[in-house]
């Protein structure tokens, strides 16, 4: 346990303190000796961890019954560990890591905190082994004398100590035998130092070597005078120039001729200021093709300021560039025709504001040629068209937007009437062939002139020519399709109305009541969702389209299902709520009713859901599917606005609906109107066929009141005898 487990000398006036004899010539002749021995082994550049144990076997040889050790201060964390002890067992070594240096730390982490020799002669009772007691027990390890092992700086970095299984005092000879063993174990570690400082600086310059040699970077190094003095494998690669043709030369071999006086000229002033530039530039190689390069210009100077050499580095962009070329070609194109695409055609259209011109071709009956002759055939049709519209518009840019779809696109006003008719023309009078088979083509046109919006415009002209059937065309004007921008507009504003409602409260619904024309009286009510903003109340005539365009219509059923059965919740008023189509696209009515009747202690029986004549006539089978279980959960099925659109009674009687709502558009005008009359009588004699009961909408005076009763409809709605409100009164 030698060193590691003595720690420690005698303070001054230590009563266990001896005088101390000098050493004798033969003493001083074995300390030489060894000395004569380790720097012997030293110079042989043995092993650094073999020559400290050497150091400590021999140290022992001169002190029987102990054990020599050597402890280094780990400067990361500021504890000790043994780096050499020969002869101390396995398990002391263990009981040694991580010993502290301080005033109880043993007779070693003393020496390295007080950076002074320390021998304690008892460790059993010396106060300065508080720490490690157990240790000296445990080991026998009686008295321990060790001494600071210091770096180039004089600071403690480790210990040399011997350890006696004796209660001893180290005589003069063991001091110096201590010293002499410490200097050159510190001799030792600082010469392993530098070996590994040297390795690693070794492998750091064979690591930039290879990088140097491998990189795919080209690096060129000049003079003071700038002539070339070094090149890479990359250089030659690059530019095709070996390191023999161009050392000692200038580097303006390489110049294209490409940059002026002028770039040079701030080149060289940037490089001079800094001591670094870079920038794109193009050279030339040997074989004379043109080399665009990225390339880094740094500046070395000595330690006097003075320019010792110039390093350039550069990578070859020349690929890159023309890869960059390729690919934007191939986003800016069709693949199929080679023509331009809609994204080149929509950055010509963001540059400039001078009028433009643009003609939007829709090939008429495209998908029956794909149909009957293959997608194949269909391709090579179009890439027929592309070429002949190359041909017959040369002053116009073509492009492919679309599948069946093209552009004449003209950087200035032009006729697009005469061109249309152009192209009209030449297509229809000439037959366009594919594999021995010939196509009279025509088109579809719309076409705008002007600069802001024209994409759009064109787009719009298209729409209203394709109104009109096929072979049309339409040119854009402000005054006949200004329409079509102003209804845009306003679905953008309701839009926007119908978000802020959502998140702000603002859709609720206002209820109806509904008479029973039996008893007089109001028996159910109908949820009529409304837009509030500012206090002003907005019917669903102003947003409904804009909240289908949306999909904004479920999350307002919700909101009107939520409201309505709070509305009712203890009471047994019914309640009628419209489903739309959108609704049972999602699915999930049937589990959010079930959430909100248990909520609100609602039951299904209140809940009538109407829905429109056109969802229960045309229904998807997953619509039907749904409405069917809806029903068989105890909630009423209604049909909405009932002779509308298709008067389907055969699915009425599928669904085993429960009410008919009668088309306002009958009701309001039954007084007057006869086959107003005669429809609403059809209807309501099928219904009470059926057994279903009927609600006539719009009842608005006491005359259509009267018809209504005469021809027995159970239920009326209207202003007659209700106005929606934001609250049932009961």
């Amino acid at each position: 346990m030698a060193g590691s487990i003595d720690e420690l000398s005698a303070e001054p006036g230590s009563a266990v303190a001896q005088p101390e004899v000098p050493m004798t010539v033969e003493e001083l002749d074995q300390i030489l000796k060894l000395q004569q021995e380790l720097f012997a082994s030293v110079a042989r550049n043995d092993d650094h961890l073999s020559i400290i144990a050497q150091i400590c076997a021999l140290a022992e040889g001169f002190l029987p019954n102990a054990v020599a050790s050597v402890m280094l201060l780990d400067p990361q964390t500021g504890l000790m560990n043994v780096l050499s002890a020969p002869s101390v067992p396995q398990q002391g070594i263990e009981a040694l890591h991580g010993l502290k240096p301080g005033k109880s730390g043993g007779s070693c982490g003393n020496a390295v905190f007080s950076n002074q020799p320390v021998y304690v002669q008892d460790t059993f009772t010396d106060p300065r082994w508080a720490d490690l007691r157990q240790i000296a027990y445990d080991f026998n390890l009686c008295s321990c004398w060790s001494t600071p092992v210091r770096n180039e700086k004089l600071e403690a970095i480790g210990s040399f100590a011997l350890s006696s299984f004796e209660h001893r005092f180290p005589s003069a000879f063991h001091k110096r035998l201590l010293e002499v063993g410490a200097h050159i174990i510190s001799i030792v570690l600082a010469r392993q130092g530098q070996v590994e400082d040297l390795e690693a600086s070794r492998k750091r310059i064979e690591l930039m070597g290879t990088v140097l040699t491998q990189s795919s970077e080209g690096v060129l190094v000049t003079d003071e005078h700038n002539r070339i003095v070094e090149t890479n494998a990359a250089f030659e690669r690059i530019t095709g120039y070996r390191n023999d043709e161009v050392r000692g030369r200038d580097p303006k071999l390489l110049s294209s001729g490409l940059q002026d006086t002028a770039f040079y000229e701030r080149m060289w002033a940037e490089l001079l200021l800094h001591d670094s530039w870079h920038g794109e530039i193009t050279n030339m190689r040997k074989d004379g093709s043109a080399l665009c390069q990225w390339m880094s210009l740094s500046v070395i100077r000595d330690p006097m300021g003075r320019i010792r050499n110039h390093v350039a580095v550069f990578t070859d962009l020349t690929e890159l560039k023309a890869g960059k070329e390729k690919l934007v070609h191939a986003l800016e194109h069709d693949q199929l025709t080679g023509l331009p695409n809609k994204s080149k055609l929509n950055m010509l259209l963001d540059e400039g504001t001078h009028n433009r011109s643009l003609l939007l071709l829709n090939v008429d009956n495209f998908s029956y040629i794909n149909t009957g002759y293959s997608l194949a055939f269909g391709d090579k049709l179009l890439c027929a068209i592309a070429r002949r519209l190359l041909e017959i518009e040369p002053e116009a840019q073509i492009f492919r937007i679309n599948a069946d779809e093209f552009a004449l696109y003209f950087d200035r006003e032009v006729d697009l009437v005469a061109a249309n008719a152009r192209v009209q023309k030449q297509f229809f009078s000439r037959q366009i062939n594919v594999e021995d088979l010939g196509f009279n083509i025509t088109f579809t046109a719309g076409g705008a002139v002007g600069h802001e919006g024209l994409a759009s415009k064109a787009v719009q002209a298209l729409r209203k020519a394709r109104e009109l059937g096929k072979n049309q065309f339409h040119l854009y004007a402000a005054d006949s399709d200004e329409p079509d921008q102003a209804k845009r507009a306003e679905h953008i504003y309701w839009n926007g109305m119908l978000h802020d409602a959502l998140a702000n409260g603002g859709i609720e619904p206002y209820f109806q009541g509904i008479r029973d024309n039996r008893t007089g009286e109001i028996v159910k009510y109908e949820a009529l969702v409304r837009l509030i903003e500012g206090g002003t109340v907005h019917s669903p005539y102003h947003f409904l389209e804009a909240a289908r365009l949306s999909g904004l219509l479920p999350l307002i059923t919700r909101r009107v299902i939520d409201r309505g059965f709070a509305q009712i919740a203890g009471t047994a008023i019914e309640l009628s709520i419209n489903v739309t189509e959108e609704d049972l696209n999602q699915h999930y009515l049937e589990q959010y009713l079930e959430t909100k009747l248990a909520e609100y202690a609602v039951q299904p029986e209140q809940v009538t859901l109407e829905i429109l004549e056109g969802v229960s006539s045309t229904g998807k089978k997953n619509h039907i599917k749904q409405l069917r279980a809806l029903k068989a959960r105890g909630y009423y099925l209604a049909i909405d606005d009932f002779g509308t659109e298709y008067s389907n009674f055969e699915r009425i009687l599928e669904l085993n609906v429960d009410v008919v709502k009668i088309d306002a558009k009958y009701i309001k005008n039954i007084a007057e109107d006869n086959a107003s009359y005669e429809i609403t009588q059809a209807i309501v004699y099928f219904a009470k066929n059926a057994g279903i009961e009927t609600v006539a909408e719009f009842v608005h005076s006491e005359a259509v009141q009267a018809i209504v009763e005469e021809l027995g409809i159970e239920y009326s709605q209207g202003y007659l005898f209700s106005e929606p409100a934001s609250e049932i009164n009961l």
